[in-house]
């Protein structure tokens, strides 16, 4: 039996470093601003109407009159559930009786808009009951539910409060009744159910849950295909989405048989998750090979350098192989962070350091550059080029925004950022056993359920030395995991040199010892700048080259680049200075300069002779942080030069 398990959050205490910021401003800045938001409270951005829809769909099932009608897309419910997520998440990291009573005021807005058999869905409550469960291919009922029985469950678990617990077993149950009995056939067109169904198995080791999980995941795909069937049948739509276009919501075979990535991106891999976390559950070696060959897909075919997918913004979706456009890619925050689940839990499967790389890659790029650095404004999409005038403008480009917006009218995205940076220490942390796994340098004091308690300390990801100080006696093990990129590490022991080769093992160095309180493992990672440079076949980055130092990617913006990034060319060269941490400079980063080449502008379109080129400075930033300084060009992947 795989005892691995991801800490639980309460056995993390954030205390400094560059989480513990993040930590405290999605408590203090960005939960009450996404509340304000949820509830309609701040003028000039995008309405949201999420709570009131709840309020309205509670008078509706009282037979009270309402004076309203639901407002904002089919799947409104969700933003309010992710919101209550990371409020459970960061009321462990930070207890707050004001935020926790403003969480309670939410879920009885909730309770009161269940329906008698379990049915919870403020969407078809308020417009029309007599549609429930007929368009599950575009009606977002089962996700909406798993991201309500998510925020149920992780709110227990934080609060030992179990009213929306309750309420989401209630509508789980209704959810088996349905699906299992009278339409045994139909599955969610977009997955998030099968992993929440999981969540709620684990809480509450109730058998059904699991069995549902794994049934809606079996009939993924089966022939005749379901949503083909389903669109005969009804005489309304959402968005009218092709039923056609099978590969769009992964299923034109069975989960069993798909070895590509395809379609929507998000869906894509809340489902994979899903089936490495059923897979670890049921032991289904079946399920396990699925998995592996659809995160090799992803990760080696089809991901950017920043940790995005999705390359098309039509049905923000996966394309081909090696087609990895930087200015017109899709890369959507949700997707990012989902590949970040998906790596967890294939994590548990294989214990190797190559899932975490991957998913320090998405956090410390993607995902954080989804959010302003004040935290009141988000990307949905994550360009690795930007040209303003062009980018947001051009009909091809529209998707593709030089700033950040306060909100969208789709707004998955923010409150997903919020639940992942407020849970971060489950993704950094995992137990088996007497061993601790450290995936991510995340500074912190970390308990284990066997005893072990350590003090990581870190000014990582700008430094790379981490420090973990035992403050527990007792014989552990400690997996520190060495990234792809550090091609020298070193690891002390009590300041003493540690030869450790033959400890590492699937690219984790474990070090069993009998730990005495105050003993110190001090691990030195090679912070040293490299050029990174593209597989040929991805036709957007020839003869082009990126930086990286630890896990941040850089790019180079207008602002700091006389407003002009396209002339620019790096050299074999080029002489790369890494600055000091500069306070004020984007929150705290380090940047990167060097000598570089610029190519002076002619005055015609084309011409007959070779442009005159000059040396020039070049400053580089990491990636999160562009676009926090007005609009302006951005680029990743730049010119090399012999």
């Amino acid at each position: 039996m795989n005892t691995y398990q991801h800490l639980k959050l309460s056995n993390f205490r954030s205390n400094h470093g560059f989480f513990h910021h993040y930590q405290k401003l999605i408590t203090n800045t960005v939960l009450p601003y996404q509340y304000k938001i949820l509830n309609d409270e701040i003028e000039g951005v995008a309405k949201s109407h999420a709570i009131e829809n709840f309020r309205l769909a509670g008078k509706v099932l009282r037979g009270e009159p309402i004076s309203d009608e639901f407002y904002g897309m089919v799947f409104q419910d969700s933003d309010v559930a992710k919101w209550l997520e990371a409020v459970a998440y960061s009321l462990v990291v930070f207890p707050d009786s004001s935020l926790e009573e403003l969480a309670d005021s939410v879920i009885d807005l909730i309770s009161n808009a269940q329906d008698n058999d379990g049915y919870l869905n403020t969407y078809f409550t308020i417009k029309d009951r007599e549609k429930r469960f007929t368009n599950l291919q575009e009606a977002h009922e089962l996700y909406c539910s798993g991201h309500m029985i998510e925020a149920a469950v992780a709110y227990y678990e934080a609060t030992g409060k179990d009213k929306l617990l309750q309420v989401m077993k209630r509508n789980a149950d209704h959810l088996y009744e349905h699906f299992m009995t009278i339409n045994p056939h139909g599955y969610s067109g977009h997955p998030e159910i099968e992993l929440a169904l999981l969540r709620l198995y684990q809480v509450t080791g109730e058998e059904r849950y699991l069995t549902l999980c794994k049934h809606f995941i079996d009939v993924r795909g089966e022939k005749p295909n379901y949503f083909k069937e389903e669109v005969k049948k009804r005489n309304w739509k959402v968005w009218g989405m092709n039923a056609e276009d099978t590969d769009y919501m992964q299923c034109s075979k069975p989960v069993r048989e798909q070895t590509i990535a395809t379609g929507h991106a998000v869906r894509a891999v809340y489902l994979y998750t899903a089936m490495a976390d059923l897979s670890s559950y049921i032991d289904d070696e079946e399920l396990k090979l699925a998995c592996d060959a659809l995160w090799d897909n992803i990760t080696n075919r089809q991901m950017y350098i920043t940790g995005a997918i999705g390359s098309t913004v039509l049905g923000e979706a996966f394309t081909k192989e090696y087609h990895l456009p930087n200015d017109t890619v899709y890369g959507e925050t949700c997707a990012s962070i989902g590949l970040i689940f998906f790596a967890q839990k294939m994590l548990k499967l294989h214990k190797h350091s190559h899932y975490a790389d991957v998913l320090e890659r998405a956090l410390y790029n993607t995902v954080l550059a989804g959010m302003q650095l004040d935290g009141k404004k988000f990307f949905y999409v994550n360009p690795l080029e930007v040209l303003p005038g062009i980018s947001g403008e051009a009909v091809t480009h529209r998707h593709v925004l030089p700033e950040r917006p306060e909100w969208y009218a789709c707004a998955c995205c923010p409150p997903n950022v919020a639940r992942l940076l407020t849970s971060i220490g489950s993704y950094a942390y995992a137990e088996e056993e007497s061993t601790l796994y450290c995936h991510l340098y995340v500074a912190g004091e970390i308990k284990t359920s066997s005893g072990l308690t350590v003090e990581c300390i870190s000014d990582y990801p700008f430094n790379g030395t981490i420090v973990y100080r035992l403050k527990s006696n007792g014989t552990f093990t400690l997996a520190l995991r060495i990234p792809d990129w550090s091609t020298h590490t070193t690891i002390t022991y009590n300041h003493k040199s540690e030869s450790f080769s033959e400890f590492l093992k699937n690219g984790y160095v474990s070090l069993t010892k009998e730990y005495q309180e105050g003993d110190e493992i001090e691990l030195t990672l090679d912070m040293s700048v490299h050029k990174v440079y593209t597989n040929s076949k991805v036709a957007n980055n020839t003869g082009m080259v990126a930086l990286q130092r630890g896990p941040l990617v850089y790019c180079v913006e207008g602002i700091d680049n006389q407003n002009d990034i396209l002339s620019l060319s790096l050299t074999e060269h080029s002489l790369i200075t890494v600055q000091p941490v500069i306070k004020d400079l984007l929150g705290g980063v380090t940047s990167l300069t060097f000598t570089g080449i610029r190519t002076r502008e002619v005055d015609t379109l084309y011409t007959y002779h070779k442009p005159d080129t000059v040396p020039c400075n070049i400053t580089a930033i990491p990636y999160y942080a562009w676009g926090n300084r007005g609009i302006t060009q951005m680029r990743v992947w730049i010119p090399e030069r012999s």
